[in-house]
This record gives C-alpha cells, structure tokens and sequence, in this order.
C-alpha cells in the first residue's frame, strides 16, 4: 500500500496538463475561480478511474480512431486553454476572457491522456489486497483522492499567490506565457507519442 501510495504521489506531482493547467488558472484568475477549476478536475479524474476500473476506457481507447480522435480533442483543448492563459494577464482591450470554471475541468480529464496513462498504471497494478478487487479498488481510490487533492491544492495555490504578488504587468504576461508554453509542450509530447 505504502508503494502504490508512493506512485500516486510521484504520478500526480510531476505536471501534466491539469497541474499546469490549474497552476496556470491560479495565476491568470486567482484562487476562488481555481477552486471552481479544481472542483471540475476532480470530478472528472473521478470519471477517469471508473471508466479505468470498469474497463470502459480500455474498450473505447482500443479503437484506433476514437483513441486518435480524442487525442486531437485534447490537443485544441489543451491549445485554447493556453491561449486563456497566455492572453490573461496581458493588458489587451479586444480580449476580454473569463477563467475556465467547473465543466472546462471536466472536460479536460476527460480528453486528458496523462489522466488516462496515470490511472490505468495505478488501478491496474500494485496489487496489495489480493483476495478483494473491491476492497483493494475502494482504497485505491481513497489514496489516489487523498493525495490527489492536496497535491492540486498546492498547485493552485502556487499560481495564485503569483497572482496575489505585486508584479509588475510585464514580468505576469511572461509567468503566464511560460505557463502556456509548458501547456503546449504537454500537448506536443502527447501527439509525439502517438506518432
């Protein structure tokens, strides 16, 4: 249990599109419409471990086009949200963009490839309550929620106290722009590794 805890934490912290994300949402917007954010990504990380556990994802990611299809999903995503982020500590009249909230959250687990990668490597090894799947499964899951949340916790915090820092508007528009570009970096790893 210790090792798979262990997994968790090291799977969760390393950034991936809904820490940088979330990070990048705390730094643009602030704390409260973070939380709004982290509550969606919460939710739909929660989606992603039934649809790993029951083997849903594996029976809809085993098609070649949808798996495909779902990846370019991701991919603009992904990119538009870096564009949100990117464009929302700059002082531009034209561009007036609100926070991702709950249901952009959700959706980004959704189409998020890590979060797939990420629970199917916890959910389907680590076996450490052989004579129960459902025991061992229900305390999978309240490991991975237990870290999970504080771990996005920090990141939010982490991007909104830059936003709470009295920074100049220049060096903000560079935080968020380097926020952004790690965010396309995520998105051309992804689409690297499908090619």
């Amino acid at each position: 249990m210790l090792t798979f805890a262990l997994a968790v934490f090291l799977l969760i912290i390393t950034p991936g599109p809904g820490v940088l994300s979330l990070a990048g949402v705390g730094a643009a917007s602030g704390w409260r419409p973070g939380l709004r954010y982290l509550a969606g990504l919460w939710l739909g990380t929660n989606i992603v471990c039934f649809a790993i556990i029951s083997g849903l994802a594996a029976v809809v990611l085993a098609d070649p086009i949808i798996r495909t299809g779902l990846l370019v999903l991701s991919a603009l995503y992904l990119g538009f949200l870096a564009f949100k982020i990117a464009f929302a500590g700059a002082k531009i009249a034209f561009v007036t963009l609100s926070a991702p909230g709950f249901v952009a959250g959700i959706t980004l687990q959704l189409i998020n490839p890590k979060a797939y990668a990420v629970n199917t490597a916890l959910f389907s090894s680590f076996a450490f309550y052989p004579s129960s799947f459902a025991v061992e499964t229900g305390l999978k899951l309240v490991i991975v929620n237990l870290i999970w949340l504080p771990l996005h916790l920090l990141w939010l915090y982490a991007g909104a106290k830059v936003n709470r820092m009295d920074l100049a508007a220049r060096t903000q528009r560079i935080i968020n722009l380097a926020m952004a570009a790690c965010l396309l970096g995520v998105v051309g790893l992804s689409v690297w590794s499908m090619l």
